[in-house]
């Protein structure tokens, strides 16, 4: 049984690989099933046998991502908002640091944008969420706020992670959370 697991393991994470290298080089509606298995260097119905098609595929590793950041930013329990804001942006980071090269191109023009939508709503339901529920904003202009930090602080990973992480992700956290709570002005 645990050989069985370790076979289906390895396969699903060279099925995985394999994905984001041809990401990495072409789009999702250019890649096909028959390339990634010629990579992974698997059968294609070993590869039917664990995804429908490579789009399921695709979205395996996305529910992964999502469930891991979701998991890694629900073990933090804080004090302070402004605390709190920059402790989970600072885990936020520290997470996509150490997953830089998936997220990177999930994240790139090649990658999926629903995924972005999904890790903005993450960072809006652990970031922005507390920040806009402490402060008297009328909720129509709350909506415009949080999507201009969301988006803008998906931009700063994306170019964080462009500039092979330059700064640590304390710094970045630090960046964010000023342009988010003080704007362009307290620089």
């Amino acid at each position: 049984m645990t050989k069985m697991d370790r076979r289906k393991k390895y396969t699903r994470m060279v099925l995985k690989d394999s994905l984001i290298q041809l990401l990495k080089e072409k789009p999702m509606s250019a890649i096909t099933v028959k390339e990634i298995c010629a990579l992974a260097d698997i059968n294609r119905s070993t590869f039917y046998s664990h995804y429908s098609d490579h789009y399921d595929l695709l979205f395996k590793i996305e529910e992964e991502i999502i469930k891991d950041m979701n998991k890694t930013l629900s073990q933090y329990n804080y004090t302070t908002e402004e605390v709190e804001a920059l402790q989970m942006t600072e885990k936020l980071l520290e997470y996509v640091a150490e997953n830089r090269d998936i997220c990177q191109t999930l994240l790139s023009e090649h990658g999926d944008q629903s995924f972005q939508k999904r890790v903005m709503m993450i960072a809006h339901q652990f970031t922005v969420q507390s920040w806009m529920n402490n402060n008297n904003i009328d909720k129509e202009i709350s909506e415009y706020i949080s999507m201009f930090v969301v988006s803008g602080s998906i931009h700063v990973i994306k170019s964080w992670l462009e500039n092979d992480m330059n700064k640590s992700p304390k710094e970045m956290a630090e960046i964010v959370i000023r342009l988010t709570n003080k704007g362009l002005a307290s620089f």
